[in-house]
This record gives structure tokens, sequence and C-alpha cells, in this order.
């Protein structure tokens, strides 16, 4: 009987430790805040086309890559390199593409994007 106290005790305790509320991290404070946030990605037949912020000087030069192979798993991000300075009244976005073979990866194969996610607004929002 002491036993399965001494058992159900300890579950208890481990269960209390797993549900337990962690830090609930913005976006700045997220686990690589120097990724850029991207508001759409579609992988094409030709290339990869990612949406992102922009005050109207983005360019593609402005980014960099880093794709990281783990044995079947392909994990690919995108980095800011150059701030877009322009002066716009309105927030926008501009469209870049990534060949595939710019990104040194095959068309078919899978792709994890590490990007944050961010929802589109609207100009001037």
């Amino acid at each position: 009987m002491n036993r399965r106290l001494l058992m159900i005790a300890g579950l208890a305790l481990l269960s209390g430790c797993a549900t337990g509320a962690g830090p609930v991290l913005t976006p700045a404070e997220a686990a690589h805040p120097e990724l850029e946030p991207v508001y759409s990605a579609v992988a094409g037949r030709e290339a990869l086309t990612i949406e992102v912020a922009s005050n109207g000087c983005t360019q593609k030069a402005d980014f960099t890559f880093y794709v990281e192979r783990k044995g079947a798993a392909v994990t690919l991000s995108f980095a800011r390199t150059r701030l877009d300075q322009c002066r716009s009244f309105a927030m926008g976005k501009t469209t870049l593409s990534f060949t595939w073979a710019e990104l040194g990866l095959e068309p078919r194969s899978p792709v994890f994007l590490l990007n944050p996610l961010s929802a589109w607004t609207g100009p001037g929002s």
C-alpha cells in the first residue's frame, strides 16, 4: 500500500512540473530574434517566394539565408543583412524569390522554414 501512495505522490509531483506555465515569449525574445518575420512563403516549381516588410527599398540583396541539413531534415532561415532606411508613410511589403538552385535545394524535397510567420494587416496599420 505504501508503494502505491509513493507512486501516486511521485506522479502528482511530476505532473505538476510538466503542466506549470512557462514564460510567454514575444517575437523579440524568441529563440532566433534575428530571423525576419515573413508574411507568406510559397514553394513553387522553380523558386521559394517570401513576402517581408518593406519601407520601399527592400531588395533581395538585403537578405541572406542559411540551410542546415540533419539527415533527411532540411531547415531554412532568412535574415535581413541591411535595414530598409527608406521613409515611407505607410507600412508596406515586398516579394522576394529565391530559386531552388540558389538555395542549394531540390525543388521537391521537404524544407522546414524557421522564420516566424506574421499576419499582414495592410498598409498604414
